[in-house]
């Protein structure tokens, strides 16, 4: 991903938060007959915090599953290169919000490109590892702490058509789109005018531009 310098992340935590809090990933890579794209589960394998590079990401490895029925899990294969897209917060940006004149319009977003190589798990005890840990994940940090206990029976009758994966990442891209290249004042009226917006991605936006300064 070509990320201009100003849009760079300014410490390796920006990236980290992206691929902890989002959740949900688009894999894509190559098939026989073209690319290939899958939304799915993605969640922090290994200790975030012992990644290295520009993103705090390079040398980790993360986990993610799909539906075995899914002609995308039947082209994996060990070692194939892939990429996982993290897409944060966006929203449009009005010229109207700048006040000044002449202006364009642009989309402020933020997005971590993962690069690595896909590694197939087998199915029964490695997948059901996974999806096990998956629920733990997903219900510390946005579920209501449900406790999977008595649906485990019910995990493993499923379990056979789900189709698990480790990735390690060998490279990453974060891009954080946040006005950095306006002067303050117009970077402060565009962030006030977001925090005021009725549209709730507006508002995280400007949650965003608040958090990553």
């Amino acid at each position: 991903m070509f990320v201009p310098d100003a849009y760079r992340p300014g410490d390796p935590r920006w990236a980290r938060d992206v691929v902890r809090g989002q959740g949900l990933a688009l894999l894509a890579g190559n098939g026989a007959d073209g690319p290939l794209a899958t939304h799915c589960p993605v969640i922090p394998w290994s200790d975030l915090e012992s990644g290295t590079g520009e993103t705090g990401l390079v040398g980790t490895v993360l986990a993610g599953h799909l539906n075995r029925s899914n002609p995308h899990w039947s082209a994996l294969r060990e070692g194939d290169r892939a990429l996982l897209v993290f897409a944060g917060p966006n929203t449009y940006i009005s010229p109207t919000h700048y006040g000044v004149s002449p202006a364009s319009p642009t989309w402020n977003f933020v997005s971590v490109h993962a690069h690595g190589t896909i590694h197939p798990l087998e199915s029964g005890e490695p997948t059901m590892e996974v999806i096990r840990s998956t629920v733990r994940t997903y219900e510390e940090h946005i579920g209501t702490g449900w406790d999977m206990t008595a649906s485990l029976p019910y995990f493993e009758k499923i379990v056979p058509g789900v189709g698990a994966f480790l990735f390690r990442v060998t490279a990453a891209e974060g891009m954080f789109k946040l006005s950095q290249e306006k002067p303050d004042d117009i970077r402060d009226r565009v962030g006030s005018a977001l925090a005021g917006s009725t549209e709730e991605r507006a508002r995280e936006v400007a949650a965003t531009m608040r958090r990553y300064g």
